[in-house]
């Protein structure tokens, strides 16, 4: 898991910290807060406390009795820090090496990577001390992310905006993988449902909601690989760092995944796609009458079939949704469609199935059957990375 130290200095923007932790902790992160005594003038330490889940570090100096050095401490822990927003003060003490608070401090003992957000008036950014001192953490290797033009608490408009949050957070975590045990490596991630038009108002489709796809596809991206997500309709944000490709229909998720699948490393297929489609599609709204409708529905292709069976040293992973007969039709469909694993998803069982963010599976291959105990779908991706990963080394 991703471990980030968010650092928050005393401007204005310190309130959109807040949704810069969301974000974080959307991508699965663990966040730990750092402010400073400025920061707590605008935000409550209680409000990152209770979004963070963990003690909000305010104080450079320990209460008596205690012997814990913690900035050095809190140094360690992280893979990132994040100072956002990050003012001219902060930025002036960091660029210079010094040390009065609890936050430049963690910054100075700490072997982390930085990545700073500014955010000022615009005449304070554009100073030339202000230009100097962010020009000298480029140098010193930190990363900068903006600032953007945009409304300012003064009320004029110009350049020291803070950075949109989810900008920051998309850069924060492309930057920071957390293992990096798959890096080199592209993974291509179906996810989501498809639809299939019955007329220009209708169309059938299934219950999947790309919670599993975006998790896998979230976690392959953390752990360092170059990832595609060919993703259906549905309402999650992406991932970030991720290639996003929006496809609807099958025959759009087939074009999109056959072309990504080329020059890939592995195809993790958690997509829900359809197995039937209108024989006849409609060019006008179907009126309603007393007689009622049928629908004459004919076999989608099932592409996945075809990019096993020419994988040629490539890894694929399958999912199989069943309501009885799991294990049989699984370990049936492992081999029909030329799968090295296939992920057995029983919608039986309590905590998993759609739209949750837990799930239970099992893992099969040629001569395993592993079952999963009931975790999030973060760790059931990781697993399944896991088992790719093994394959590699």
């Amino acid at each position: 898991m991703l471990r980030v130290l968010l650092g928050i200095s005393g401007g204005i923007a310190a309130y959109k910290g807040v949704e810069v932790l969301r974000g974080l902790q959307r991508e699965g992160a663990e966040v730990r807060v750092a402010m400073t005594a400025a920061a707590q003038k605008f935000v409550q330490p209680l409000t990152f406390e209770a979004l963070s889940g963990n003690r909000v570090y305010t104080e450079l100096f320990p209460e008596a009795g205690d012997p814990e050095v913690i900035h050095v401490r809190l140094g360690e822990w992280p893979h990132l820090i994040l100072i956002a927003p990050a003012t001219a003060n902060v930025i002036g003490k960091m660029a210079n090496g010094l040390a009065d608070d609890l936050l430049t401090c963690t910054v100075l003992s700490s072997e982390a990577p930085v990545m700073v957000a500014p955010a000022m008036e615009t005449a304070m950014y554009r100073h030339p001390a202000s230009q100097r001192n962010l020009q000298r953490l480029a140098d010193m290797g930190y990363r900068l992310i903006g600032p953007e033009e945009g409304a300012l608490a003064s009320g004029s408009s110009g350049m020291g905006r803070l950075a949109d949050p989810q900008r920051i957070v998309a850069e924060a975590v492309s930057s920071a993988v957390t293992f990096g045990d798959l890096s080199g490596r592209r993974i291509v991630v179906t996810g989501g449902r498809t639809e299939e038009d019955i007329d220009p108002v209708r169309f059938i489709t299934n219950r999947s909601t790309g919670k599993m796809g975006y998790a896998v596809a979230r976690r392959a991206r953390q752990r360092g690989a170059d990832v595609v997500l060919v993703s259906g309709p549905g309402n999650l944000d992406p991932p970030a760092g991720v290639d996003l490709i929006r496809v609807r229909t099958v025959s759009e998720m087939r074009a999109a995944t056959e072309s990504s699948f080329e020059g890939s490393d592995a195809l993790v297929m958690t997509a829900a796609v359809l197995d039937f489609r209108p024989r006849v599609v409609s060019d006008a709204k179907i009126k309603k009458n007393a007689n009622g409708m049928t629908l004459d529905l004919v076999p989608n292709d099932d592409f996945l079939v075809g990019l096993g069976a020419r994988k040629h040293g490539r890894i694929v992973v399958g999912f199989a949704m069943e309501t009885e007969n799991g294990l049989a039709n699984a370990q049936k469909k492992r081999v029909e469609k030329y799968l090295d694993l296939i992920v057995l998803n029983n919608l039986n069982e309590s905590g998993a199935g759609f739209g949750v963010d837990t799930n239970v599976v099992t893992l099969i291959d040629g001569g395993e059957v592993e079952p999963l105990p009931k975790m999030s779908k973060l760790e059931v991706a990781d697993r399944i990375l896991d088992w790719v990963k093994d394959r590699w080394t």
